[in-house]
């Protein structure tokens, strides 16, 4: 097979041809095509040599119709073999041969199976091109279940420059993020949860303005969660959970934010009141050491559908408003907020769980219609609202959890039946007689508060 000079080329045909053929010769050498494609090849180069002998012994005139069939054969072969000109770039070839050897497959995993680098890398697992760049890479195979890689994340992914999209599925990934990423300048998704990727999360992250969604969950970051990460201005998720994560939560400032979950971290320090941005409809904090009043920060979250500040050190009122948001799930409890909560309107939230506080004051009616209500272990006083004991009564309140508190009484006959699909516990009250209801083993064996705890709440 003749190989195609690029010098003899640029002496005597157009750059642009000398490039494309360049290009060829590269990659029937290092791709080892089929004796097919090898003689189209072959016709070429000789279509070309024969072209320059005519150039010399010929006039102009016989070498430009040579170079028009020469291009008009180069054209046939684009549309009919248009793999061949497809050929990854050389620098993006490099990087995946770099990933593919510090990377293995787990027991049980064949992800790595088609990554043959004599055939075209674009058709490799979880590789995805345009034109002749890597656009996206997906590390694992994406079924539920399945065995994840071992290894480590070579600093070559870094070269991948148009990457888009980089996913590192669950397995036993090692060793640090490479600081190469903030390379990636059109990275838009990041995600590389439940591995065991350990060291700091790369300040370098926060030079990609275009990201959209970082989640690293569920792995052994540790340090700070670095500020550079909130000034990015296309941010939607950032998913931090499950970590070593300390020091306090930076300021978000995405206007476009709708998720953050960095709970179960050693996250602590207080959340100024505009640190988050509204566009927020997911918060969960939940599991750290955050502390300070969060009551001026929560009034300006209102399109929040779930929000878990629960296992904290939050101090402070609940602030009223947050009842009206069109969350799902609220969850505050085990904190250290404090007074009375009085929701602006009518409760339709389905799980509120207050517990573990010091809330006082009466048991406002207008929680009445949440479907499952914990405001058990703090220092509610006075009666139970009778419209708690119509809709409990009606299977319409499925768990109502008093216990722990100093309520006087309830206006419940004595001999109603609670639906078996409801639950109630009034234990450890100031209720005389104590009202006798099943309640969870946590709750302990006494029945009612001692009577010195008792004497000022019942005057």
């Amino acid at each position: 097979m003749l190989i195609v000079s690029p010098l003899k080329l640029s002496r005597h045909f157009p750059r642009e041809i000398g490039r494309l053929l360049s290009r060829i010769n590269l990659y029937l050498i290092s791709k080892k095509l089929s004796l097919f494609n090898l003689y189209i090849y072959y016709y070429i180069s000789l279509s070309f040599d024969s072209a320059r002998m005519l150039s010399m012994a010929r006039s102009k005139q016989r070498l430009s119709l040579s170079l028009s069939h020469f291009v008009f054969l180069l054209f046939l072969v684009q549309c009919r073999f248009i793999h061949v000109f497809s050929i990854l770039d050389p620098v993006d070839f490099l990087a995946l041969q770099a990933i593919r050897k510090s990377l293995d497959d787990m027991p049980g995993s064949n992800f790595f199976a088609s990554w043959d680098f004599t055939a075209d890398p674009c058709n490799f697992a979880g590789v995805y091109c345009d034109g002749n760049k890597v656009i996206a890479l997906n590390l694992g195979d994406p079924r539920a279940g399945s065995p994840g890689l071992t290894g480590r994340i070579d600093p070559a992914i870094g070269k991948l420059s148009a990457l888009a999209e980089l996913t590192i599925v669950p397995g036993r990934i090692i060793g640090t993020l490479p600081q190469s990423l903030s390379q990636l300048k059109n990275l838009r998704f990041l995600a590389a949860s439940r591995n065991f990727i350990s060291g700091g999360i790369p300040a370098t992250l926060g030079q990609l303005r275009g990201l959209r969604t970082l989640d690293l969950s569920y792995n052994q970051f540790t340090g700070d969660i670095p500020r550079s990460i909130g000034t990015l201005p296309e941010l939607s998720n950032v998913i931090l959970c499950h970590n070593k994560l300390s020091g306090p939560v930076p300021p978000f400032l995405s206007q476009t934010l709708t998720r953050i979950d960095l709970k179960s971290n050693e996250l602590s320090g207080s959340l100024s009141p505009s640190s988050l941005p509204p566009s927020l409809q997911y918060l969960s904090l939940s599991w750290n050491r955050l502390s300070g009043p969060v009551d001026r920060l929560l009034n300006r979250l209102d399109q929040l559908n779930y929000l878990d500040l629960s296992i904290n050190q939050f101090t402070g009122p609940i602030p009223g408003r947050i009842f009206t948001f069109p969350i799902t799930n609220l969850q505050l409890q085990r904190n250290q907020f404090s007074g009375p909560v009085q929701p602006a309107d009518q409760v339709t939230i389905g799980s509120v769980d207050l517990s573990y506080n010091r809330l006082s004051g009466q048991v406002s009616p207008l929680f009445s219609t949440v479907q499952n209500l914990y405001l058990n272990n703090n220092r509610f006083t006075g009666q139970v609202p009778g419209s708690f004991v119509d809709r409990l009564l009606n299977a319409n309140i499925q768990i109502l959890y008093l216990q722990h508190n100093y309520l006087t009484g309830i206006q419940i006959n004595p001999t109603a039946e609670i639906p078996l699909s409801s639950s109630l516990c009034l234990q450890y009250n100031c209720m005389v007689p104590p009202v006798q209801t099943p309640c969870p083993l946590k709750s302990g064996k006494q029945k009612s508060r001692p009577t010195a705890q008792c004497s000022e709440w019942r005057g």
